[in-house]
């Protein structure tokens, strides 16, 4: 190991090993099919100054968001050995509600030489209704709120804090599971981190943390250098927010300049009624994603990657939100199109790598028991994979999860087994990618039928307009969301609150992938 890039990376997938393994115990020891089988979780590793060192290939939305969680912990709490805080209050450093955060140190020789996090999107935290993602107009309908608080202190875990966050939720004894898988995630990343040190030293390791983010900065001005100097503006919109049928415009300016880039979301849509607020780390994490893209996966994801970008967002806008604000959909709608907003414009500074637009929605169902219609409360949650857009070289992959979800689906047998609801159809939307040279990826069709009276929520999007397409390609076909009650088929809006009979089934067709190049022939 004397070729210091190659000691170099060989340490980079050793740090990035210990956040794989928090997240393959969180999701084996959890309770809940959303973080068991989903995979609805993320893990990282920041140094001591809550600057990120690595992290494991999860959640787009929640690890870019992480920084400010941490930020948050470091700013408010002396952390001592044996700490461990909980939030997921999205003013301060969180998401949305169902994503609780855990943030502790590592101590070695008595200080602190790094910072473990996870976020796990559980399926109910309370809120006006089963899995706490309704289509509602302000955060204290949406769940319970958990400012940074410890869980554990000094060793000792606080019970209280536990009980005070599953009495408030419909599933205590799920949610006491998954806290807990959480909690065990970070302890086997403490002893991972401290195995790291023992065989490096403690100092090796921390010079090691800091050269691994000059590292990715030097990779990531390169990649930018190598791009066209210049201004690219795109705009891009929701199709509503649940209240009113205006559209909800996102406005960006890329501006690349020398080996920097500036992204200015100046001109976007100010605060909506509905639950389509982003907290500004969400923002956050949909720029961070996209230069991630664009500047090579081989770039190790860390604070020394995001040096490079400066990110403007207006005040009190669609894309920093403030207090009493709904933000929900903003952490699973919004981020998608903030997304598409800005691949959207550098597809003009770069059309050999830029993809059409994908699915842009993340078909956001929740389902769960209403009072006195269940022997055990209940509550599901799932995302819905959608089209692909197709890009320059290939087509678009069809039913599957794009950018900022990276979950997998609720296989029929799991969902079946934990609730009182049968899945009918499950299958590929055919003919749904926009044409093109390269054809996008088609949506899925997922119809899942009520056993019991049950409350459901949809928020979804690209309803009104379909993905779309670049270079001549056609766009995706929108989505649709139906409601199949005594045979008859009725539509239903992108975002909906509704209260199923037994035997009443939910179609949701989600959109298909925009296509790429003009058809030939």
């Amino acid at each position: 190991m004397n070729n210091p890039t190659f000691t170099l990376e060989v340490f980079i997938n050793l740090i990035k090993s210990a956040a794989d393994e928090m997240g393959t115990v969180l999701h084996r020891t959890a309770f809940s099919p959303n973080i068991k089988e989903r995979k609805d979780h993320s893990c990282a590793v920041f140094d001591a100054r809550g600057k990120l060192v690595a992290q494991a290939e999860h959640i787009p939305v929640h690890l870019g968001a992480m920084p400010e969680t941490v930020k948050t912990v470091l700013d408010n709490f002396r952390l001592e050995e044996g700490d461990l805080v909980i939030l997921n209050d999205p003013f301060t450093g969180g998401t949305h509600l169902p994503d609780i955060s855990m943030v502790s140190p590592v101590y070695i020789d008595g200080k602190i030489t790094a910072v473990l996090a996870s976020r796990a999107h559980h399926s109910d935290i309370g809120g006006y209704a089963p899995g706490s993602l309704a289509l509602v107009s302000d955060i204290f309908q949406e769940g319970l709120i958990i400012p940074p608080v410890r869980l554990i202190s000094k060793g000792e875990y606080q019970y209280g804090t536990e009980e005070m966050i599953t009495a408030n939720t419909r599933s205590p004894h799920e949610r006491k599971g998954d806290l807990e898988a959480q909690v065990s995630a970070h302890t086997i990343g403490e002893k991972r981190i401290r195995n790291i040190a023992a065989r490096l030293g403690r100092e090796v390791m921390l010079s090691r943390f800091e050269e691994i983010m000059d590292y990715s900065e030097k990779l990531t001005r390169l990649a930018i250098s190598n791009m066209p100097d210049g201004k690219y503006c795109f705009t891009d919109c929701l199709d509503d927010d649940g209240f009113s049928k205006n559209e909800i415009l996102i406005n960006v300016e890329v501006k690349i300049e020398g080996n920097e880039i500036t992204v200015d979301f100046t001109g976007s849509s100010p605060q909506v009624e509905g639950p389509f607020n982003c907290p500004r780390a969400v923002t956050y994490s949909a720029v961070y994603y996209v230069m991630k893209c664009v500047t090579g996966a081989e770039i190790p994801a860390n604070a020394g990657a995001f040096r490079p970008v400066t990110i403007k967002i207006p005040a009190s806008s669609l894309l920093s939100a403030t207090r009493p604000h709904a933000v929900g959909g903003g952490n699973v709608e919004t981020s998608q199109r903030i997304v598409d907003t800005i691949i959207g414009a550098l597809a003009r500074a770069l059309p050999h790598l830029i993809p059409a637009a994908s699915q842009g929605t993340m078909n956001n169902l929740s389902i769960g028991s209403l009072a006195g219609t269940s022997g055990k409360p209940w509550s599901y949650y799932e995302t819905i994979g959608g089209g692909a857009g197709a890009g320059p070289n290939r087509e678009g992959a069809s039913a599957v999860h794009t950018h900022m979800t990276n979950t997998l689906n609720t296989p029929v047998e799991a969902l079946e087994y934990a609730y009182p609801l049968r899945v009918n159809r499950y299958e590929i939307r055919r003919n749904s990618g926009g044409r093109g040279k390269h054809r996008g990826g088609g949506g899925g069709i997922r119809e899942i039928q009520a056993l019991e009276e049950c409350h459901a929520t949809i928020l979804s999007d690209r309803r009104s307009r379909g993905p779309w397409g670049l270079e001549g390609g056609e766009d995706g076909k929108p989505g649709k969301n139906k409601l199949v009650r005594n045979g008859k088929a009725e539509k239903l809006p992108s975002k909906c609150n509704l209260k199923l009979k037994k035997g009443d089934k939910l179609k949701i067709e989600t959109p298909g992938g925009g296509g790429w190049g003009k058809l030939q022939g």
